[in-house]
């Protein structure tokens, strides 16, 4: 009885098991799309679960690597395509491959079940590709989510593929590796943001530099832009000043908005360290000497950063002592190493002013020691002006030669020099408060006695007519202004009343060396 009432149990379960077994395989059907797990694995074959009674079983070799082990482990979970579904046996994979009919093309187009397919040529608008022993076509478009800048370097990879049209009987077929893509990375997309909050701080990778910031991978089929405003807490104009491609990044998360068809998600790296401004206090002197990383050329000076995050501004009037500089580029480049002085600075207003020329020394400072009067120097022409020659002392010194001088000089010593010449000049004056060096030449030079004039003589310049030219300013911090059409530059260079007797005294002088 109780062998009869056992064969009774066991046989309504066989039963149970076949009924289940056909009403399993009912609700899977070819190109679905299943999540299964791995509960076995084989030399060969992988078991999978579908989540009913009934087991599937994968080609192992589709998840083998290039050293023939298996990608995945016992409850892995996997989403494999249907690819036979009976009563006999349930088979899954990742995509469509081998040989097939236009059917099955057909039904793998209506079931948006993934073809392998080899990429054979590229062609024009896009690439030949071999789809189970068919040539398909697919647009260039349509093989990457990116822009691909070499197409022959997809040429004989292999990939899945959406077959998107099939027609004339199977002689023309489109295929597209895109549609895919999109789909794995919205998948991607969506698990990832699932993982994070806005303010976590996360790993990236610089995949694209644009004008207006960077994009970072931040997870395979995930990216999220750093704007250029966000790049560093120094003020950028191009992504390329602080990031190159491939460079591997921490970012903070800003914001995650989802759009009818993307997500934009804004990244920040400066806001993953303190502002800088913070901490500067204490850290700069009035005075200070700085090293500092030319950042920007403006039309009105240069930013210097001389802390991480911290730029101050050269203006064009503190770049030299030894020359006027008209455009920052004349003297500076982008990346270039300089010191620099700190003028001013305002921590409220986040500004500092610095100066460069002042970081090299004042070279007027000891101007008085260095040329005294009377006192016989080579120097060279730093330019003519039509009142007279400039003439480069030091660097960042420059005298003038008036013309009042040139005049009475013998013809052919002066006349014809120009820029960079050497010359021998006689100091007759220095105010160095004014930064005026007034000169002369050597007497065995001079054809006559030069006008000079003090407050003692009542005798008037000779006066010689100029040109209007207002705006002439001579280099080396001197400005030389006439204030009509007429030579005033002797007034600059005329004898103090400590010289001795006036023109009188001069005319003597000359005389007695004469004699000599």
């Amino acid at each position: 009885m109780s062998g009869e009432e056992t064969g009774i149990v066991e046989t309504e379960s066989f039963a149970d098991l076949l009924d289940a077994h056909s009403k399993a395989t009912e609700n899977l059907r070819q190109g679905m799309r299943v999540k299964c797990t791995v509960v076995a694995i084989t030399v060969d074959t992988i078991f999978v679960s579908t989540g009913d009674k009934v087991d599937g079983i994968v080609e192992r070799k589709e998840f083998e690597d290039a050293g023939g082990n298996p990608s995945c482990s016992v409850g892995d979970e996997l989403e494999l395509y249907v690819t036979v579904a009976n009563a006999h046996e349930v088979r899954l994979s990742k995509a469509l491959a081998g040989s097939g009919g236009v059917s099955v093309l057909k039904d793998a187009q209506e079931a948006g079940l993934p073809v392998e397919g080899k990429v054979m040529a590229a062609v024009k608008g896009g690439y030949s590709v071999e789809l189970m022993k068919r040539r398909t076509f697919c647009p260039f478009s349509q093989m990457d989510v990116k822009v691909i800048e070499n197409p022959d370097s997809m040429i004989g990879q292999v990939f899945n593929f959406i077959v998107t049209k099939v027609e004339q009987g199977g002689r023309n077929i489109t295929v597209s590796r895109r549609i895919l893509l999109e789909r794995e990375n919205a998948a991607n997309r969506e698990l990832f943001l699932s993982k994070v909050n806005v303010g976590d701080v996360l790993e990236g990778e610089v995949v694209r530099l644009m004008p207006f910031g960077a994009f970072i991978e931040l997870s395979p089929g995930v990216e999220g832009l750093v704007h250029i405003s966000e790049l560093s807490w120094s003020k950028v104009t191009q992504a390329d000043e602080v990031l190159s491609l491939n460079d591997k990044i921490r970012v903070k998360l800003l914001s995650v908005k989802t759009e009818e068809k993307s997500v934009k998600i804004s990244l920040s790296i400066r806001q993953i360290t303190e502002d800088p401004w913070k901490t500067v206090e204490g850290r700069l002197e009035l005075g200070q000497i700085l090293s500092g990383k030319v950042r920007r050329l403006t039309s009105f000076g240069a930013f210097v950063e001389i802390l991480p995050g911290i730029e101050g501004l050269v203006h064009l009037s503190e770049f030299s002592y030894e020359r006027r500089i008209v455009k920052a580029e004349d003297m500076l480049n982008v990346g270039d190493i300089v010191s620099v002085k700190i003028k001013e600075f305002d921590l409220d207003k986040k500004r500092v002013s610095l100066s460069i020329k002042e970081a090299g020394g004042d070279p007027w400072a000891d101007v008085e020691t260095n040329f005294s009067v009377d006192s016989l120097v080579q120097a060279t022409v730093e330019k003519r002006e039509k009142f007279g020659l400039f003439i480069k002392l030091m660097p960042g010194v420059v005298g003038l030669l008036p013309n009042s001088v040139l005049s009475l000089a013998k013809k052919g010593v002066y006349d014809k020099l120009s820029s960079g010449d050497s010359i021998e000049v006689v100091i007759k004056n220095v105010d160095q408060a004014g930064r005026r060096i007034s000169l002369s030449v050597p007497e065995e030079n001079l054809t006559g006695v030069p006008v000079a004039f003090d407050n003692a003589d009542s005798d008037k310049p000779q006066k010689t007519k100029h040109n209007n030219d207002r705006n002439t300013k001579p280099r080396g911090g001197r400005d030389f202004k006439r204030e009509d059409k007429k030579d005033n530059s002797w007034k600059e260079h005329a004898q103090t009343k400590d010289s001795f007797g006036g023109s009188l005294g001069l005319a003597f002088q000359v005389a007695l060396n004469k004699k000599k």
